[in-house]
């Protein structure tokens, strides 16, 4: 029996997940989270067999998450979930050490496959995802300017390029508007960017805008 793990912020999101793997005799939901703090917390209760994780998440970020599980769990298999378009977010999450990478809006059809190839030692992507991954392990011309921030500054920027206000930003995060608003002084000057204008242009350029 495969123990799945849930971790998304959205309940909705969550049943639609359970209502999916309800046929499958060989797969058992056997937790929730909603936030990062619930996320580790499910992990000390059981061993688990995969984690279904949104990308987007209060507290920590998905990513950040994937980075200290994958150092603490290396054997845990991990599906990323998100609304992100499949290209440099994707490309990002599997460098940092998911087994898989699935669109919301392609889960229906897709999630059960996906679960069976990470489970069995895969790595789920799309087609075009996959080229996408090529084309940036073989590319050697420099890096993107948004390739140079950290995790959190990377989310905020496609956070706040897709029209969330500073407030909005950091009650998703559960951090402090001061705290964001640093955030984004930093992002406009490693990126050499003057305003959100500016990165929202960028943001639409490099196809790092979501998708909600």
């Amino acid at each position: 029996m495969i123990k799945i793990l849930i971790a998304d912020d959205h309940s909705v999101v969550r049943r639609g997940i359970k209502q999916i793997l309800s046929d499958e005799t060989d797969m058992q939901v056997l937790g929730e989270a909603s936030n990062s703090d619930e996320i580790f917390s499910q992990l000390e209760k059981q061993p688990w067999d995969l984690l279904i994780l949104d990308i987007t998440m209060p507290g920590k970020s998905g990513l950040d998450c994937l980075i200290e599980i994958k150092q603490k769990k290396p054997e845990l298999k991990i599906l990323i979930l998100s609304m992100h378009p499949e290209e440099e977010i994707a490309v990002r999450a599997i460098k940092t050490g998911a087994d898989g990478y699935l669109n919301k809006d392609s889960v229906p059809g897709e999630l059960i496959r996906a679960i069976k190839k990470v489970i069995n030692g895969g790595k789920y992507i799309s087609s075009s995802l996959a080229e996408t991954l090529i084309f940036s392990v073989n590319k050697d011309a420099g890096k993107e300017p948004h390739d140079d921030l950290s995790e959190r500054e990377f989310q905020v920027l496609c956070l706040l390029a897709s029209g969330y206000s500073l407030t909005q930003i950091a009650d998703k995060f559960s951090l402090s508007v001061k705290t964001i608003s640093t955030y984004r002084s930093r992002i406009l000057e490693k990126m050499d960017l003057k305003s959100n204008v500016d990165l929202t242009h960028y943001a639409i350029k490099h196809k790092l805008v979501l998708n909600d």
